[in-house]
């Protein structure tokens, strides 16, 4: 395959996800919001979601004031903020007509009607009306795309790269989330004491649940808490589950051995290096235990985490894509 087709079909599939993984973290947000809670600790979960994208700077460059109004319309609709939906999808789009050949007759129709869709319903000023439908139909042409994806094409070189696009994307945001979610919910509290049990600092359970709940919603991942562990909500169960457990679609392990998977599927004379180095992260998360993670700190093990897989895009890139001009 030409690097420049894969380069297309592997960013398609990123900024369909990251249109995804946007509209969960703002729909969250926005739920959160809606919670009884002081307006400090309101102003501080949207300056949260600014940092897990890294946009905080470029935010305040356009607006005064850090609140649920001027964050969301930043993270919908700026066609400035290279982040926002409306730059993903319009991204995805114009990647996917740059290979429509590539693509079967059903992902690129997918994918044009999201992009027409979306702006018809912003001028309808269905974002305004009700944010979290909006924010659930972002998430269902997400699922929509992904799904005629892996239904209608060929299994060949094509599928593999827009899967590595898709769960390496996905890799980076749920680390993201993870991050700053966990680090807002336990500022100042002792959750974490030996072997995973609740320090004496933590608050009632019921204190947070809600929060948490958030959390897991924001990645599908409630109702699996619940089938999985069958108790109460426990701040180091979450971080197993998201960081840990192979079988949570969007959990680190499952992105990263679907990563793996496929990187295996289109391996090159010059990919050994970014190969072993894809399998060496898969390892570590598949032979890590939670209790040694929160011990030598969550925050830590996250942000060497993002490291790696930004360190992995970066010899995916090398390896297949188009050379970025120095």
């Amino acid at each position: 395959m030409l690097s420049r087709t894969a380069d297309h079909l592997f960013w398609m599939a990123r900024y369909m996800e990251r249109a995804e993984n946007t509209a969960r973290m703002l729909n969250v947000s926005y739920e959160t919001s809606l919670l009884p809670q002081s307006a400090d600790m309101a102003e501080a979960g949207w300056r949260g979601l600014l940092s897990i994208s890294e946009l905080t700077p470029f935010f305040h460059k356009k607006h005064a004031e850090v609140n649920a109004r001027n964050v969301m319309d930043f993270m919908v609709r700026d066609e400035t903020n290279f982040s926002s939906i409306w730059c993903c999808l319009r991204a995805a789009r114009e990647n996917a007509r740059a290979v429509r050949g590539s693509l079967t007759t059903e992902v690129w129709e997918t994918q044009n009607q999201t992009w027409l869709e979306f702006n018809r319903l912003l001028k309808q000023g269905a974002f305004e009306q009700d944010p979290a439908e909006f924010f659930e139909w972002v998430k269902f042409r997400s699922h929509l795309s992904r799904g005629v994806t892996v239904g209608t094409m060929l299994m060949d070189e094509a599928l593999h790269f827009l899967r590595i696009g898709t769960f390496l994307e996905r890799a980076d945001n749920t680390a993201r989330l993870i991050d700053v979610k966990f680090h807002a919910l336990t500022a100042g509290k002792d959750f974490f004491g030996p072997a995973g049990v609740a320090g004496p600092g933590a608050q009632p359970q019921e204190v947070d649940f809600y929060h948490w709940s958030a959390v897991l919603r924001s990645v599908s991942g409630f109702e699996i808490y619940r089938k999985v562990y069958r108790n109460v909500i426990r701040p180091e169960k979450v971080a197993e589950l998201l960081v840990l457990r192979p079988d949570m679609p969007r959990s680190l392990a499952a992105c990263m051995n679907e990563v793996q998977a496929n990187l295996r599927l289109v391996a090159n004379q010059q990919s050994a290096e970014t190969i072993r180095r894809s399998g060496r992260l898969c390892s570590d998360l598949q032979y890590a235990r939670i209790d040694e993670i929160l011990a030598t700190g969550l925050h830590a093990y996250l942000t060497q985490f993002l490291d790696r897989v930004n360190d992995l895009g970066a010899g995916i890139g090398r390896d297949f894509l188009v050379p970025v001009a120095a």
